[in-house]
């Protein structure tokens, strides 16, 4: 809604991200080569699933048009359900290392019993006609029930060793209490705490690696995608709008919003209506000098080579290709276009980044009282056309969704109430709001005039009453 101020977005975003879970995760990151304007890039595509090691089971939400959305453009569902790479935040780090410390057998409440059970059924079964350094192997285990039933046979059975093989296998050893205790004592031992929680944190790992290696993190409309990052990776989204702000900055200090950038540009240049990143980037491709030999040559790594031959557009990882792109064309341009002289051969990134100072850490909110939020200060009011008043004259009252339905044919307002029989309706067009008040001069019922806060407010009329 446009009456939204960005605390209570955030608030209805954080309601929304604490219900869904990361489906697919894209990450684009680019290196130089000898010619400083050809960037080599390097995309990937992640599958997540929740880690269910340790920790409650996770329930989360699916949209229906969404899996039909998706589906549409070839996303893998299976290996978002079978492959999916774990991941879990700061607190659930903690219930898993507290339990592992304290010994608990029962790590995952999520545990398929029957294969539990199956395994503990075979490996009693065969122990007790077995010698001293014989072996068992146990199969079609996933990757979380490999560690779930190594801890629950070692904690029952003391003359027994595991060791996991690769390809959902494990091997059961049967061995002496001196054997044990010297294996426990190992390096080596596949089931230290240290490598368990290595294991299930998953994603998180390379998360950390980019919130050390403090680059700039670019993204597209990319304001839910930094809650997610904050609520599945860091840490459970706070209720402050405030502090959200001041946890992002501090693990990505430099924020590029592309969604953002473009805005600006499209204010300054005249560039067609497009509605989604691949058409933005197909825009700047058609707009940008060919032969500008200063422009920056984008390149594929062979590894990552079908994304030139093929558009695979709303895969996370050709959209993090897009974003990375969109970015570099969009700074070109705002270079060129801000000097009368031809731009210095060979721009380096860094040129980029300071005519893009303006944009830097403000990512963009869609239809609030905002354009931008700011991680680093004040988020300042966008311009929008001036609001309306609606009052509804004689007979039986209207609701919000009445009014709303009213305009709807004609354009689109948002419609709050305001007291008794009047209701201010907001729009992001100036020509919306010039053809209301055109059409609506001489409607018979409704009265509608532009909102003025002292003649109009409720609170203004009853201290002057």
């Amino acid at each position: 809604s446009l009456f939204d101020c960005p605390a209570e977005r955030y608030l209805k975003a954080r309601q929304s991200v604490q219900c869904f879970t990361v489906a697919q995760l894209g990450e684009c990151w680019s290196e130089a080569e000898n010619h400083p304007t050809r960037y080599v890039v390097h995309s990937y595509n992640f599958f997540l699933f929740p880690s269910m090691l340790g920790l409650p089971d996770v329930e989360f939400t699916l949209s229906a048009s969404s899996i039909q959305f998706l589906s549409h453009y070839g996303f893998d569902y299976n290996k978002f359900l079978k492959d999916g790479i774990p991941y879990m935040n700061e607190v659930q780090e903690k219930i898993l290392s507290q339990r592992l410390l304290a010994g608990s057998s029962k790590v995952s409440s999520a545990l398929d019993r029957d294969v539990l059970k199956k395994a503990i059924d075979e490996v009693t079964r065969w122990i007790t006609a077995a010698r001293e350094e014989e072996t068992m192997i146990l199969q079609d285990l996933s990757g979380y029930q490999i560690f779930e039933v190594q801890l629950v046979l070692r904690n029952a059975l003391q003359n027994v060793w595991t060791q996991p093989l690769g390809d959902k296998k494990v091997m059961v050893k049967k061995v002496t209490p001196q054997q044990r205790q010297l294996l426990e004592n190992s390096p080596y031992d596949c089931c230290q705490k240290e490598l368990i929680l290595l294991s299930a944190r998953g994603f998180t790992n390379l998360f950390q690696t980019l919130v050390k290696a403090k680059k700039p993190l670019v993204g597209h409309n990319m304001l839910m995608d930094l809650m997610h990052l904050h609520d599945k990776f860091y840490k459970p989204l706070p209720e402050s709008y405030e502090e959200f702000k001041r946890n992002i900055h501090n693990l990505f200090p430099v924020l590029i919003d592309t969604k953002t950038v473009t805005k600006s540009i499209w204010k300054k240049f005249s560039f067609p209506r497009v509605f989604n990143l691949l058409e933005l980037y197909e825009a700047l491709c058609s707009n940008l000098n060919p032969e500008d030999s200063t422009c920056p040559v984008i390149a594929l790594a062979s590894d990552c080579s079908r994304y030139a031959e093929k558009k695979s557009p709303h895969e996370a990882g050709y959209d993090a290709f897009l974003c990375g792109s969109v970015l570099l064309k969009s700074a070109h341009l705002l270079l060129c276009r801000s000097t009368d002289d031809a731009v210095e051969a060979d721009p380096s990134f860094s040129q980029y980044l300071t005519v893009l100072a303006h944009c830097l850490n403000k990512v963009n909110l869609i239809r609030g009282r905002v354009s931008s939020i700011n991680f680093t200060g004040e988020d300042n009011p966008c311009e929008h056309p001036p609001a309306l008043i609606v009052h509804v004259r004689g007979g039986p009252g209207l609701s919000e969704r009445q009014i709303y339905e009213e305009f709807k044919p004609l354009c689109r307002f948002d419609v709050r109430w305001l007291s008794g029989n009047q209701f201010i309706l907001l729009s992001n067009k100036f020509d919306d709001v010039r053809l209301v008040l055109r059409d609506y001069k001489h409607h018979p019922r409704l009265r509608v005039s532009i909102h003025r806060h002292w003649r109009h407010s409720p609170g203004v009329n009853c201290l002057l009453q």
